[in-house]
């Protein structure tokens, strides 16, 4: 498994990769894949461990629906790499044992999204080892700051382009937002021909 921080999609052509962080949560990640479903649009859920354990039953939703899982470790720690080595593996490779108990058998971890983006080599180099790819953002939505929905969206579509992995949030806070605007969003990409991709391995 590569430790390369990878910004690419899967497929090629016209695709976008959606990626929803900080969940599962009880209330805004069914919302998500309803939308979702109704544009048989595929997205990334990269999730914090304790959730999932928590929520188990919309992992396993998120894994049925065929969209894929991510580990986004165990207390979203924006400073992880500042802190000792075991405190690191702990963080990735405990989310994600509790991400894949929460999935049930079979379910696949594909891939590590660091919190805040902090993706020091020696996060990228655990993942790794533990099978999971580094996976970054081309294009960030910064939903969690809540700016309105007209804004989020202007977020998108100011990198929006073919491969482009975009970064929004069904957890960690009220994200009513995010799922207002997820619903223009996924209008628009139809509209522009776009397809739904996951992020590359």
């Amino acid at each position: 498994m590569s430790n390369a921080l990878q910004f690419k999609t899967q497929d090629g052509g016209k695709s976008v990769a959606l990626t929803f962080d900080d969940g599962p949560d009880p209330r805004w990640t069914p919302q998500v894949l309803a939308l979702l479903a109704q544009h048989h649009a595929k997205a990334t859920f990269c999730q914090i461990g304790p959730h999932a354990q928590r929520y188990p039953y919309l992992t396993k939703s998120v894994v049925a629906a065929g969209h894929r899982l991510c580990d986004h470790s165990v207390h979203h720690n924006e400073q992880q790499s500042s802190m000792p080595l075991d405190y690191n593996i702990h963080e990735i490779a405990d989310a994600q044992r509790e991400i894949a108990d929460a999935a049930g058998p079979n379910a696949k971890l594909w891939y590590y999204r660091a919190p805040g983006g902090d993706f020091k080599p020696v996060i990228r180099n655990i993942a790794a080892q533990h099978g999971l790819r580094p996976i970054g953002w081309s294009d960030d939505s910064n939903d969690w700051k809540r700016p309105g929905v007209a804004k989020i969206l202007d977020n998108i579509n100011r990198n929006l382009h073919p491969g482009s992995i975009v970064l929004m949030h069904d957890g960690g806070g009220n994200r009513s937002q995010t799922v207002a605007a997820l619903a223009q969003l996924l209008n628009q990409l139809d509209a522009q021909g776009y397809t739904y991709t996951f992020p590359a391995r």
